[in-house]
């Protein structure tokens, strides 16, 4: 596409060369508009040739049929040719300060011994109207040496036929301005091998060298401009802007470049628009009121030309919308004064950037000093350049242009004024800063008054890129005179034969991309490997001081940002707070972002056991917390039950009072060891009983305590021996009681066995032995150690090294001694009434059951808490411990202490008479009574209970078998009368031989009645007497 655009160009040329030499031989003369354009070129003549392109005029968009009217309104610039010539205003910064650069580094080096010596540096210099198409059309000048003749090659002196003496090739070119326009004429100036070499072009896309191989820049690309915007942005604080970019590659690749590194410094774009090349007023309107929707991205980024710039600014002001943005502004704004003149308060606050410079001071001198040419002064230089110092074709004779070239090749000098003779559009620039007209006549009417040229310049301040249009053209002069040293020889003056008519572009490139200097700015001047210059920028901001407003520095970027947030100014702020451009707020650590679009969000918690990272709730393992920032995770101390716990407390107040009691319990036992009641309660089992208890009770000491291998080991054996040893007792004392009273009638007077105090001891010693032993065993295999356990986030409690399981089945073995226990209870709940120590123990046992059934569910259901696990293990043995002690022996001590009448034997009488029999049992009626060998009475034995007894006693039986059967009644139920009872049995006198004699017998506190057969009467009293004193 661009190889046949060029080619239709040079076609286009060449045919309007060729009809315009025609014309012109022909004697016609060339139409005003045809001079109008003629102005369009300067031509200065020289042993060397610089091509120069500059944006003198802004571009201007007319419809075919308004450019005739257009060209009279834009002062002639325009032409009325319409699309073709799309020139508008004059551009005071960016083109005439520029192009007066070009003009005076041509002059410094031409006046320089020591570069290119007696070699002259002429100039071909156009203007591209701030256009790449016009800027396209425009450098075809260079290229002409390069195909057809020229017009403006033939001389006509003095009437004769015309001479052809055609125009030196141009040797480098320096330009263009705008990235587009560089494109544009890199494509061609590389099919002729021309160098080029611009000032202000940055676009990173002309560092392919593919493409763009004669292209180089002293000023650095557009990425390292978008990365030190980048940096600008960051540390403002800004982290929500918007961005606006010119068409083309300047303002879409910068604004690309841009984007790319503010998503990795964590920038996020709220709204992206785009100046169309041709766009009106009601566009620029739009874009500010797409921006403004986005209220809280008051930072706008921004990849414009000046113009573009200036008309955004324009736009805020038509809206009202000033002082709602913070520009940022790309290069192309820079320091510059068009962009803000007659909008200053819409710019205020505004922060742009330039490659670093130096300003020039010898260029502010020489520009303050020029005035427009007159005729007067101009006139009488002619084409002569008679300039000290030998300077541009000195004492050479002027050539007769002939086709729009300017023929002054020098400026006059008069005192402190300098005329611009050379440059054609500097009476254009003069009559638009001082708002006047040079020829009033054919001002068209118009108002202005007429131009003095006496005037002093006002407003002036140097452009940002005039240092570098210097160096540029001292780059392309240091290249040409290395080549001529290398090829000519060091002490050439003159280009030798190798180099005429123009150096080799080809090998002129590789001198540029090879020089290394000092430039007049006094920074180095060199290129790297793609022919860009090293990026190094100067940040400004404008701002107002009083009633006047300008740019001032507030920092540096080379590779990194220095910036003086001292120097910052904002509008409306006193403070000096930096405005925010933000869509939310950071969130804190411990908190991650829920978006709601690609740069709003809202702040989400994370959990208590989790930190942030990267917007993900990193959860701590367990026994770790988030730290104080919430950016990782500190382990967390562990815990355990303090002894100033409440949980503690009221347990061990409980085990105080338990511990109280059971030794209480034990001192009075002790104390009272050989009455009747301690003794028919089974001394040796309520001692065993009464040691289980207390170890019950201290077993609260170990569950309390921290947990370490001492306490763990005592809690893993004591806690299942304390048990066991309470509940082997009740289940001693319970089997003896159903094996005595529910044995059967076969079984005759014969005692159970096993039922001595010692066999009670060792069945007792026996059961207890089972669990110690397996607890031993336990902890031989599994060492006691303590362990962490983490029941809930962000806790660490430290616990005896065994698991609930183990815990339950180092207990299952006590849940089985309860189960009897309760088993035998509930087997022996049909005794004789007034035996009720059974009931006591069944009451004792029931309780126990439902005491650890809601032990389970409470332990087991408050995992995640171990305050009430450990509370309510302690609670649970504690009471298991007061309810057998509640139950089995407060009753006795209640009797020994409070009713000691109770606590005394009544010796037996041997056979009574029925009234005086009835007198002995009225008189223990009341009594509380303790049960044959230990089995005691827990309840008042009603008077009239004793009268079946009575009825028995005062009627034996006539027969042998009858009295047989009523004796054994009656020894069995002798073990349920009460020790303080006599029980008195009568025997018949009449009775024959075979008469069964009826005797009684005392044991212990209780007389039991016994039957003799015949001669065996005496054997079998005394072995019934020996078995009542093994049972008492």
């Amino acid at each position: 596409m661009l190889s046949v655009l060029v080619i239709v160009t040079l076609r286009s040329v060449s045919a309007q060369l060729t009809f315009t030499f025609q014309q012109q031989a022909a004697g016609h003369q060339r139409p005003q508009r045809e001079s109008e354009y003629a102005h369009h070129l300067i031509r200065i003549p020289g042993d060397i040739v610089f091509g120069g392109l500059f944006p003198m005029h802004e571009h201007l968009v007319l419809s075919d049929h308004a450019a005739t009217d257009g060209a009279s309104a834009s002062g002639g610039a325009a032409g009325s040719i319409g699309m073709e010539f799309p020139c508008g205003a004059i551009k005071e910064e960016k083109g005439i300060q520029r192009l007066e650069a070009m003009l005076y580094a041509l002059d410094l080096i031409n006046d320089d011994p020591h570069i290119l010596p007696n070699i002259t540096i002429g100039a071909v210099i156009l203007d591209t109207c701030s256009s790449d198409t016009h800027a396209l059309d425009q450098s075809m000048e260079f290229v002409r040496s390069y195909m057809n003749k020229d017009a403006s090659e033939y001389q006509c002196e003095s009437g004769d036929a015309p001479r052809y003496v055609p125009h030196k090739p141009i040797t480098g070119v320096i330009g263009a301005s705008f990235s587009t326009e560089s494109i544009m004429v890199a494509n061609i100036l590389r099919l002729f091998k021309i160098p080029q070499i611009s000032y202000a072009s940055t676009s990173a896309e002309l560092s392919d060298k593919s493409r763009f191989e004669y292209f180089s820049r002293v000023v650095p690309p557009d990425n390292f401009q978008a990365q030190a915007l980048v940096e600008m942005v960051r540390q403002l604080g800004w982290k929500y802007v918007s961005t606006v970019a010119v068409e083309g590659d300047y303002g879409e690749k910068g604004i690309a470049s841009f984007v790319t590194l503010a998503e990795s410094a964590g920038i996020c774009i709220a709204v992206s628009e785009k100046i169309l090349r041709r766009a009106e007023d009601a566009d620029y309107d739009r874009i500010i009121e797409r921006l403004s929707q986005k209220s809280s991205a008051r930072g706008v980024v921004m990849f414009a030309d000046e113009d573009e710039t200036r008309r955004m600014l324009a736009a805020t002001m038509r809206l009202n919308k000033t002082g709602q943005f913070l520009w940022v502004g790309s290069d192309s704004w820079g320091a510059k004064l068009h962009p803000v003149r007659d909008q200053e308060f819409a710019a205020e606050g505004a922060i742009t950037i330039l490659p670093k410079r130096s300003s020039l001071a010898g260029f502010d001198t020489y520009f303050k000093a020029l005035r427009p040419k007159t005729a007067k002064v101009c006139g009488s230089v002619g084409g002569l350049a008679n300039h000290s110092g030998g300077g541009l074709a000195a004492g050479a004779a002027a050539n007769a242009s002939g086709f729009g070239e300017n023929q002054y090749y020098r400026n006059a000098v008069k005192g402190s004024r300098i005329y611009n003779c050379r440059n054609p559009w500097f009476r254009q620039f003069w009559e638009q800063h001082f708002k006047c007209r040079f020829n009033t006549s054919a001002s068209g009417g118009t108002n202005l008054p007429e131009c003095k040229g006496g005037d002093k310049l006002t407003y002036y301040e140097q452009e940002g890129l005039v240092p570098f249009v210097v160096d540029a053209v001292y780059a392309m002069a240091h290249a040409v005179h290395r080549m001529i040293i290398d090829v000519c020889g060091p002490d050439a003056r003159e280009l030798c034969d190798e180099l005429k008519p123009a150096p080799s572009g080809r090998n002129l490139l590789k001198y540029i991309r090879n020089v290394n200097f000092i430039g007049p700015q006094g920074q180095p001047v060199r290129f790297n490997k793609d022919g860009d210059a090293y990026g190094s920028y100067s940040f400004y901001q404008y701002q107002r001081h009083g009633s006047k407003y300008d740019y001032v520095r507030i920092g540096d970027w080379s590779a990194s940002l220095v910036l003086n947030m001292s120097m910052l100014a904002w509008p409306n702020s006193t403070t000096g707070t930096i405005p925010r451009s933000i869509c939310s707020d950071s969130c804190p650590n411990g908190y991650i972002r829920n978006f709601q679009d690609q740069c709003c969000w809202s702040c989400v918690s994370c959990r208590e056991d989790s930190y942030s990272f990267n917007d993900t709730c990193v959860a701590c393992a367990p026994g770790y917390a988030p730290n104080r920032d919430h950016n990782g995770c500190d382990k967390i101390p562990a815990e355990h039950l303090t002894w100033d716990s409440p949980w503690a407390i009221v347990p061990l107040v409980f085990t105080a009072l338990g511990v109280t009691a059971t030794l209480f319990t034990l001192t009075v036992f002790l104390r009272y060891n050989s009455t009747p009641m301690i003794m028919a309660s089974g001394r040796e089992l309520c001692y065993l009983l009464l040691t289980g208890i207390l170890l019950c009770y201290l077993m609260a000491i170990p569950i309390l305590a921290k947990p370490n291998m001492f306490t763990c080991s005592v809690l893993r054996v004591g806690l299942g021996f304390a048990l066991c040893l309470c509940y082997s007792s009740i289940l001693t004392k319970t089997n003896r009681i159903s094996r005595i009273f529910n044995r059967g009638s076969k079984a005759g007077i014969k005692r159970p066995s096993y039922t001595s105090p010692k066999s009670q001891i060792v069945i007792c010693c026996g059961l207890a032995s089972v669990q110690l032993g397996g607890s031993l065993v336990w902890l031989m295999f599994e060492r006691p150690a303590t362990k962490e356990v983490h029941p809930q986030p962000l806790t660490a409690v430290l616990t005896c090294g065994v698991s609930n399981l183990s815990l339950v089945l180092s207990l299952l073995y006590n849940m089985l001694l309860i189960i009897l226990c309760t088993f035998y209870a509930f087997k022996t709940r049909k005794i004789p009434e007034n035996f009720n120590e059974a009931k006591y123990i069944g009451f004792t046992m029931y309780s126990t059951c439902i005491v650890w059934l809601a032990f389970v569910a409470i332990y087991f259901g408050t995992y995640n808490d171990y305050k009430i696990q450990t509370a309510t293990l302690c609670v649970c043995v504690n009471i298991s411990a007061s309810v057998a002690l509640g139950c089995l022996f407060v009753p006795k001590v209640y009797i020994v202490l409070f009713q000691p009448y109770k606590n005394v034997r009544t010796p037996g009488s041997g056979v009574q008479r029925g009234g005086d029999h009835h007198r002995g049992l009225n008189k223990f009626s009341s009594s509380g009574g303790v049960g044959v060998g230990g089995m005691g009475v827990g309840a008042a034995t009603p008077s009239n209970s004793q009268q079946p007894l009575a009825s028995s006693i005062s009627h034996p039986p006539a027969t042998l078998s009858s009295a047989t059967q009523s004796m054994t009644s009656l020894s069995r139920f002798a073990n349920a009368t009460t020790p303080t009872a006599t029980t008195t049995t009568a025997a018949a006198s009449s009775l024959t031989s075979s008469q069964k004699a009826i005797s009684t017998i005392s044991f212990g506190s209780a007389t039991v009645a016994v039957q003799a057969n015949g001669s065996d009467a005496n054997q079998s009293r005394a072995e019934t007497e020996r078995d009542a004193n093994n049972l008492s």
